[in-house]
């Protein structure tokens, strides 16, 4: 019996190490981007009963861990406020150093709002680099801004 959204995480997970499966190739059996599949794989958005049930062929989940992958889960999957894995550290780090940033140059450039995380997208790239391949990730949201009532 499945109690939580985690269990079906971690058997995701440990298929796909079993398995050799790439994000990637998830993303194809899910009709959606691998930034998208990635994180509804690893509990962070709900599936389709399509999608939930083709992620459950390609990893052999059982009718009870492809139900759990259609459920809204709990947004937010650290384990601690301050991240300690070293690669998730670096986005608080980042956050905390141009958080500020970001936010008045947002503000300026739109007024007083936010950016969604709902209607969002994100696209991670390899660029290769001969003094070290980079990382570059853009993410684009929806500008919401605040209502005056």
């Amino acid at each position: 019996m499945i109690t939580s959204r985690t269990q079906v995480t971690d058997m995701i997970q440990s298929a796909k190490v079993l398995k050799g499966i790439k994000w990637r190739q998830v993303a194809e059996v899910v009709g959606q981007s691998k930034e998208w599949s990635t994180a509804a794989c690893l509990g962070q958005m709900a599936m389709t009963k399509e999608q939930a049930t083709a992620v459950g062929e390609l990893f052999e989940l059982t009718d009870e861990a492809v139900a759990w992958l259609q459920i809204a889960p709990y947004k937010g999957s650290l384990p601690t406020e301050v991240p300690t894995d070293p690669l998730i550290y670096r986005w608080y780090e980042l956050v905390n150093v141009y958080g500020t940033t970001l936010k008045e140059l947002i503000h300026e450039e739109f007024g007083d709002g936010i950016m969604s995380a709902i209607d969002f997208s994100m696209d991670l790239q390899r660029e290769n680099d001969p003094k070290g391949d980079r990382v570059s990730v853009v993410m684009s949201g929806k500008f919401l801004p605040y209502k005056m009532y």
